[in-house]
């Protein structure tokens, strides 16, 4: 008994306190880093590929559930969702869609830099980019679970079996093109500052990584605030009036507001995925299966 209560206290305090703690430490890291004269991409990646391991980490050892350990198959899927969905469509839709636009609206005397507040501190800055980009994202959400069109899209992220962090970037790129249109676009366009699109860029992977993590986790009042783990097993629910809750991004203010937050306290959650078992994991199927005829997803 004496060796097992230090070992109890520890896992309630990884249990409550890693969440804060971890979003803490990679804050901390990255001023650090700027601090240090890192570039802003440099060091916010850095930052965010920290809290990752450390999730991982915590993963492997608190896991909130053991069968939602993915195989190598799953593993492989996933990192190419990472690269291609979080990194390389952002990117491609950054040094085309949105130069462009910038570029239209300069010459045309169309500007609109003097809409947001860049007076404000950064972290006032960052705290109005989270609660303005989940606005128009929580009703794109809500778009993608209704109509049967986009519910085909949106059934990729939805067909996963069980949560780890890496399937956070688990998206059919047109899914990822309209995210992105509705909740990155229009502050580049506004001029928001790179050191304020750096730091949301921080929470925002961390927050993501976590949401979608097997971490065992306890937020207690941040459930109030944050989309964490805990609300975001929910909306992965099989069951369709349990999936459709949750739909906030990085907070779940606007599900408070509208409704639609759901959090049981006397149960866990239990299937995830897609009522069809057999829908397929790998990511050539799922870049197609959307547009094919018949394939049931709920």
């Amino acid at each position: 008994m004496a060796e097992s209560t230090p070992t109890n206290l520890i896992s309630r305090l990884v249990v409550a306190g890693s969440y804060p703690g971890i979003m803490v430490l990679v804050f901390v890291l990255y001023g650090l880093y700027i601090d240090w004269g890192w570039p802003l991409a440099l060091a916010s990646g850095v930052s965010v590929l920290i809290g990752a391991a450390l999730i991982t980490l915590h993963e492997i050892k608190l896991p909130c559930r053991k069968d939602w350990r993915p195989n190598s198959n799953d593993v492989t899927a996933d990192a190419i969702y990472l690269i291609t969905m979080q990194v390389e469509l952002p990117f491609l839709l950054s040094i085309s869609v949105v130069l462009f636009l910038a570029g239209y609206l300069k010459s045309n005397g169309l500007t609109i830099e003097t809409v947001w507040p860049h007076h404000l501190p950064v972290a006032v800055q960052v705290g109005l980019v989270l609660l303005a980009a989940d606005f128009p994202r929580y009703w794109l959400h809500r778009l993608f679970h209704k109509f049967t069109p986009f519910w085909r899209i949106h059934a990729v992220h939805h067909s996963v079996h069980g949560l780890y962090w890496v399937n956070a970037a688990r998206y059919h790129p047109i899914e990822k093109a309209a995210q992105y249109a509705v909740d990155a676009m229009p502050f580049i366009l506004m001029g928001v500052s790179e050191e304020v699109l750096a730091a949301h860029f921080v929470f925002h992977g961390v927050n993501r990584f976590f949401q979608h993590s097997n971490c065992r986790v306890r937020l207690g009042p941040l459930n109030y605030i944050i989309s964490g783990p805990e609300l975001h097993r929910w909306h992965h629910s099989v069951l369709a009036k349990e999936t459709n809750t949750d739909f906030g991004d990085d907070l779940i203010v606007w599900d408070l507001l509208f409704g639609t937050r759901f959090l049981p306290k006397d149960r866990e959650v239990g299937t995830l995925g897609l009522i069809n078992r057999d829908y397929p994991l790998d990511f050539l199927s799922q870049m197609i299966l959307p547009f094919i005829p018949g394939v049931k997803t709920r």
